[in-house]
């Protein structure tokens, strides 16, 4: 098995084996400040929030190709992410709109708002079946 992280110090996102071997740099360009990442290795599809001066939800294959931007509007500061492997949705929060939304991983649509809150400061998100759990600060 592979650990994906990112490194927002240097704008990357890395690879290693589980015991730290042959890490190497995933992607290394266009990346403002990512925060979290999810992987979906049946797909071969790794996703990434940022938070940089264009906040955005970010996709591309496990090797880095094929980079693209699945959602770039009304986001401010995506926290963290999650897939729901059954359904094929993607979930993130965003620490500044106060909100769990959700998209179809593959294209990108069907976005919707799942939960709403007021100054909850959403830091994370898991999914688990019919469950979605978030920590705040």
């Amino acid at each position: 098995g592979n650990l994906y992280w990112t490194d927002h110090g240097f704008n990357l996102i890395e690879v290693a084996r589980l015991n730290g071997s042959f890490r190497y740099v995933v992607i290394s360009q266009g990346l403002d400040q990512p925060r979290s990442i999810a992987v979906h290795p049946e797909k071969g599809y790794l996703f990434w929030t940022e938070w940089g001066q264009s906040p955005c939800i970010g996709r591309a294959h496990l090797d880095g190709s094929e980079k693209v931007v699945l959602v770039s509007l009304g986001i401010a500061w995506p926290n963290g992410i999650s897939i729901d492997y059954e359904e094929n949705k993607l979930y993130w929060c965003d620490a500044r709109t106060d909100k769990i939304e959700r998209i179809d991983l593959e294209s990108g649509g069907s976005r919707e708002i799942v939960l709403s809150g007021s100054n909850v400061d959403m830091f994370s998100v898991a999914v688990f079946g019919a469950y979605i759990y978030w920590s705040d600060r």
